[in-house]
């Protein structure tokens, strides 16, 4: 096994069929499994499903799966998908089941939270660490950006643990299952906004948010897009501004109709909303996801 690859094989029919008894599957569910390996949760599963899909990047370890089905009657239910789950779209399904790479979990936890349509639920396993950052509320020591982000889009639960000895081979680190449940309907939020602000406030958790957004860095951001935005939405009316978005860039738009008084300093700004609202001697590490709405 390359276990640079997160090759670790759950090697416990115990914790297998206790996985699969708190995915609550149904005999019309179509399965997402990432990183079959062997295939020990992947026939567990074809026995209760109408089908899985299961996503591997190793061919060897796609040979081994398929010879394990073959001339069984659950071959038929089985669709491999040979690849790199993060570079590829996900197909349609009910529910995620998976034992992960651990290098991925973060990059595929927000795939799955933004790919539609809804799933019901996915239960996975991760890194004891990470799990617990996922589950982690404002306050604790694990609580940061992941934990946040996270929990707007799903509600995220620690099932159980599992220890290194349950592998073939023993990974360094403990284990944890995890239920995430996407929020449908999704809160009405742009993400891409909110993942700005919340990385703001993150870098430095146990600062106050003015001080966070007295980085000239920052400042130097939201300047840019305070501009951007007030020439947008506040000094023309749309149809003039997708008649001058099919003859030119944002940056001549910029030139054209900004009317920010010279004088304006972002800075000034920044302060003057953080005490209007309360927030300027708040702690990101404190706040919750009202906080951030807000």
């Amino acid at each position: 096994f390359n276990t640079g690859a997160g090759q670790h094989i759950l090697k416990n029919p115990l914790v297998v069929n206790s996985i699969i008894e708190k995915a609550a599957l149904r005999r019309t569910d179509v399965i997402l499994e990432v990183g079959p390996g062997t295939g020990n949760l992947t026939l567990k599963m074809l026995e209760k499903v109408k089908k899985v899909i299961a996503c591997e990047i190793d061919p060897r370890l796609v040979g081994e799966l398929q010879k394990r089905v073959q001339g069984t009657c659950l071959a038929n239910k089985l669709e491999i998908k040979v690849g790199d789950i993060l570079k590829t779209d996900l197909p349609f399904f009910d529910a995620c089941v998976a034992n992960l790479p651990y290098q991925i979990s973060s990059p595929f936890v927000f795939k799955l939270l933004l790919h539609r349509p809804f799933f019901r639920c996915a239960i996975l396993m991760f890194q004891r660490e990470f799990a617990l950052r996922l589950v982690a509320k404002p306050g604790s020591k694990l609580y940061c950006r992941l934990s946040i982000n996270t929990q707007l889009l799903a509600r995220v639960d620690h099932l159980m643990k599992v220890g290194k000895n349950n592998f073939k081979p023993p990974p360094k680190v403990e284990s944890s299952v995890v239920r995430i449940e996407p929020k449908n309907p999704p809160p009405p939020i742009n993400f891409q906004e909110w993942d700005g602000l919340v990385r703001i406030a993150f870098v430095r958790k146990n600062k106050t948010l003015s001080a966070a957004f007295k980085s000239s860095a920052v400042e130097q951001l939201l300047d840019h897009n305070y501009r951007i935005h007030c020439s947008l939405h506040n000094t023309v009316s749309s149809f003039l501004i997708n008649y001058i978005l099919l003859l030119c860039t944002v940056t001549y738009i910029l030139i054209f109709i900004s009317e920010i008084p010279e004088n304006f300093k972002i800075a000034e700004k920044i302060q003057t909303v953080l005490k209007d609202t309360g927030y300027s001697e708040k702690r990101a590490h404190s706040m919750d996801i009202d906080d951030f709405i807000r």
